[in-house]
């Protein structure tokens, strides 16, 4: 192992990920379909960009089966009773609503921050958490504009770092990539050395912020266990309660959130408190991801077209996913 190949190891990786993992990151647009939209902004504006979206998004969930396909997973999880029409209705509904995150996304980075408010909620409870000196795990999920969200941790006042994984076929860029800004965060690669534990523990030692995605099994992570999600099983990592345990660092769950038309928020929406040396068994772990599981179901029946996993969730994590 130690005279491994670093290149090699990369590809052997690269290619385990692409069996175990079920999604992809993969933007759905071309580069040049993504530039319209960032020349829109400038020239008019995020309202501009906007009215493009709302035929965009049509003519997407019209004549793109796979983008119907893809939000059927979740949609007839959440809405079980619609019928066809209200389920493609539904579609547009969710994809709009993932658009506008990305059109404000890119409206920050061009037209800068004063442009959206992104509020910091619960700010004292997790200064509170941070106070305790044992670092602190914050678990979120694909929901609302995570970006933003975590772009306002900077009132913590405490580097912020974040497992990323970013798919090489990912054209559509961050905020901070539209210009010169550093990014509010450290991006930690789980499919780095040792799937990124070793900094992630670095981190915690010190007393910061790590936050990780609660919602994705990562390609390669054996660390997954088998969770109830809105009527069906589901495979979610127990990675972060894991750490919590071997760190004794609270966890915090956070959702962050579309709350008006030029606002975001990041709201607390849990607090975990695991035990120390729970051990290597999934099933010491359990308790914890239910906990969270519970979270994000109350979230998405309160904001139902601000989840964006665009896989099934329902099937072997195993599976490979379907080219887009």
């Amino acid at each position: 192992m130690i005279h491994e190949d670093p290149a090699s190891r990369d590809r052997e990786r690269g290619a385990e990920s692409d069996v175990k993992r079920p999604w992809t990151a993969r933007s759905l647009g071309s580069k040049f379909q993504h530039q319209i939209f960032y020349t829109v902004i400038r020239l008019l504006g995020r309202y501009g960009a906007y009215l493009l979206l709302v035929f965009t998004v049509a003519w997407y969930v019209l004549f793109r089966p796979s983008v119907r396909q893809r939000s059927s997973f979740y949609l007839r999880r959440r809405f079980p009773r619609h019928n066809a029409p209200q389920r493609l209705l539904d579609c547009y509904k969710l994809c709009l609503s993932l658009g506008k995150v990305l059109v404000d996304r890119a409206v920050v980075g061009i037209l800068g921050p004063k442009k959206l408010g992104c509020t910091l909620s619960d700010k004292e409870e997790l200064h509170a958490l941070l106070a305790e000196g044992r670092g602190l795990i914050l678990v979120t999920a694909h929901v609302g504009s995570w970006q933003l969200g975590m772009a306002s941790l900077y009132e913590l006042e405490t580097p912020v770092s974040l497992l990323l994984h970013r798919d090489q076929g990912d054209v559509d860029r961050h905020f901070n990539e539209h210009g010169d800004q550093a990014p509010p965060y450290r991006i930690i690669d789980p499919l780095g050395y040792l799937g990124g534990t070793l900094e992630m523990l670095q981190v915690l030692k010190a007393g910061q912020v790590l936050c990780i995605m609660g919602d994705r099994v990562m390609g390669g992570e054996g660390s997954t266990l088998t969770v109830d999600f809105l009527g069906g099983p589901v495979a979610m990592p127990f990675s972060p309660y894991k750490l919590a345990s071997a760190t004794t660092a609270p966890i915090a769950i956070i959702f962050p959130h579309t709350t008006g038309s030029n606002s975001y928020s990041l709201k607390v929406g849990g607090v975990l408190r695991v035990p120390p040396d729970l051990g290597r068994s999934p099933a010491a772990y359990l308790p914890y991801a239910q906990q969270y599981v519970q979270a994000l179901e109350a979230f998405v029946r309160d904001y139902p077209y601000q989840f964006f996993n665009f896989f099934d969730m329902w099937t072997d994590p195993t599976s490979k996913p379907d080219s887009a």
